[in-house]
């Protein structure tokens, strides 16, 4: 009973040490993959519209995408404000497993699902698609400048 017991503890114990330092390595992921965002500023940009759908919310076909996120189903037609603490880190989690550029699409996956993530979690969001536009500009601003030059 006892060797079970503790054969059990232990391996909570590796559980739970991997899932923290999973949780710590996430920033330097992000850090890395925000990096390599600004060295390819045309990441899932096809060029064919005035206005870039990655940078943009609104839905311009009603194709739904999942994230890796099938589990938020469970959540369909909730309000924002309903959620509790554990499932607000259901949408978190998968909030940082994406790259920058795929939280505009996840946002507008949601809605056709009719998810309204937590407020907290959409507003975390709306900041990365800002950065991600303010980054897409930048660099547009640097092309052109090289453009300039160039001619």
């Amino acid at each position: 009973m006892f060797p079970l017991l503790l054969l059990g503890l232990l391996t909570l114990g590796l559980v739970a040490f991997l899932v923290v330092n999973h949780r710590r390595r996430l920033p330097q992921i992000r850090a890395a993959e925000e990096l390599r965002t600004r060295q390819n500023p045309n990441l899932e940009c096809c060029g064919a519209h005035d206005v870039c759908e990655a940078e943009t919310l609104l839905t311009l076909n009603d194709e739904i995408i999942y994230y890796a996120d099938e589990e938020l189903d469970a959540y369909r037609l909730r309000p924002a404000t309903s959620y509790s603490e554990t499932e607000t880190d259901e949408f978190r989690d998968v909030l940082l497993t994406l790259q920058m550029h795929e939280v505009t699409g996840w946002l507008k996956s949601l809605g056709l699902r009719q998810i309204e993530p937590p407020q907290c979690i959409r507003e975390e969001a709306l900041m990365i698609v800002e950065e991600f536009r303010a980054i897409r500009a930048a660099n547009r601003k640097d092309e052109n400048e090289e453009l300039r030059g160039k001619n």
